[in-house]
């Protein structure tokens, strides 16, 4: 019989806010189970027999819900969903307060990391960070997942991200750096990262051997890159910028000429949706070195994997 709801309201439960939440040991060991979650699925199919966790959206999304439903049912628990705003019939610390009382725990899809955190203080089950306007943690774990699967390590790897300097770069500067790889940013002037996150991540980035870089040239960035990764310029909720960033922007599109400047064996990535011919060409998207795909697939598998460390 599955253990009492109420069981799992501890005080020192464990969250994932950010990507800094887990510690660098965790952060590798979160990988290795991935990887054999993803070898090995019928071996954890009732892992969370008896769980139910909330999913809440204030966003649209495909692959996120659709990646977290599927890694809580195969894990062998189930899941429930809230569409729309968290906070907008009452506050959100009485949000978490009546959902750690009914689920096991949280993952959420917002708009403010806010959010997030007050989820985070109030709720006595774990909560996931499954997007926010700071961090995308759970698409950065995907991601040197794939890396690790292309080349055999992150150590002395180089990630050039071009675009915007959004939550998924900050998310890749905290995490990949951690790892030992060089994560350089190429950003428009005034799109940089976050000062905070990029100080936060070089000096993460000192105690491997990592290494942070941000520039305004896109050719800097891509040079002799192991990886290049780009998002969409215009995320959701700043429609209205749409037309300026698009003519910003336009210079750092990742099309073949910029490509070619990558390592011969180098490989693209995007954590999708793509807005082809805007970000990135067609084809480079549908190009052979393109992972953009395995990087969705392996979202399933760090996910399921995140589970069963936050909720033992």
């Amino acid at each position: 019989m599955a253990a009492p709801i109420t069981s799992f309201a501890k005080q020192d439960v464990r969250h994932l806010a950010s990507d800094l939440d887990l510690a660098s040991g965790e952060l590798t060991d979160l990988l290795d189970l991935a990887a054999r979650v993803k070898r090995t699925p019928a071996r954890f199919s009732q892992s969370l027999a008896g769980r139910y966790l909330t999913l809440l959206f204030e966003k649209p999304s495909l692959r996120t819900r659709m990646t977290f439903e599927l890694a809580i049912k195969q894990l062998g628990g189930d899941a429930v969903v809230s569409n729309g705003p968290v906070a907008e019939r009452e506050p959100v610390k009485d949000v978490a307060r009546n959902l750690d009382r009914w689920t096991h725990g949280i993952v959420a899809r917002v708009f403010s990391q806010s959010t997030i955190d007050e989820l985070a203080k109030w709720s006595h089950v774990p909560v996931i960070n499954a997007l926010s306007d700071r961090f995308h943690p759970c698409q950065a774990l995907a991601d040197v997942l794939t890396l690790k699967e292309c080349f055999g390590k992150l150590e002395e790897l180089k990630l050039a991200f071009v675009g915007d300097g959004n939550n998924v770069a900050h998310s890749l500067m905290l995490t990949a750096a951690r790892l030992g790889a060089h994560v350089a940013v190429a950003t428009p002037p005034g799109f940089e990262p976050d000062r905070e996150i990029s100080e936060a991540a070089a000096d993460v980035a000192g105690k491997s051997s990592g290494r942070i870089t941000l520039t305004s040239d896109p050719a800097e960035a891509v040079a002799h890159a192991h990886a290049v990764y780009t998002d969409v310029w215009t995320s959701m909720g700043q429609e209205s910028e749409a037309a300026e960033r698009t003519r910003v922007f336009a210079p750092y599109q990742v099309n073949e000429k910029l490509f070619a400047q990558a390592r011969p064996d180098a490989v693209f990535m995007h954590c999708l949706p793509a807005k082809r011919g805007l970000e990135v060409t067609d084809a480079v998207m549908e190009s052979p070195r393109s992972v953009v795909f395995d990087q969705a697939e392996n979202r399933l598998h760090v996910q399921k994997a995140l589970l069963l460390t936050l909720l033992h």
